[in-house]
């Protein structure tokens, strides 16, 4: 099966880049492709759970376990993570936390279209 890779480099809500790649992921997912999506830098924070955005403002914590439950694969870089303070234990469930870099080396050499937000 095809699969796409997103990237998400930006802080969850100081642009709308991060919400537009999840939009982007649930649409792909509605055509039945199988998506990846890594979170590096600054993205790792959308991954943070308790995330209490103001009313009437998305929340990315629900659209990304939203995303998780329909079958995409999640990961969070690890060096990211630390330089942010996060464990594992401070992200919703079903992310993988590891090696950015080597993860979307892989997915490159097996074709994956690789989009980055």
């Amino acid at each position: 099966m095809e699969r796409t890779l997103i990237i998400i480099n930006d802080a969850p809500y100081g642009t709308e880049k991060p919400w537009n790649a999840l939009r982007l992921a649930k649409a792909l997912i509605t055509q039945k492709l199988s998506i990846s999506i890594c979170l590096v830098g600054d993205g790792v924070s959308l991954a943070k759970k308790g995330q209490k955005p103001p009313k009437g403002f998305y929340n990315l914590e629900e659209m990304l376990e939203e995303l998780i439950s329909l079958g995409a694969d999640v990961k969070a870089c690890s060096t990211c993570t630390n330089a942010r303070g996060l464990t594992e234990s401070d992200l919703i469930s079903n992310i993988a936390v590891g090696g950015f870099m080597t993860y979307v080396a892989k997915q490159a050499a097996e074709g994956s279209k690789i989009i980055s937000f």
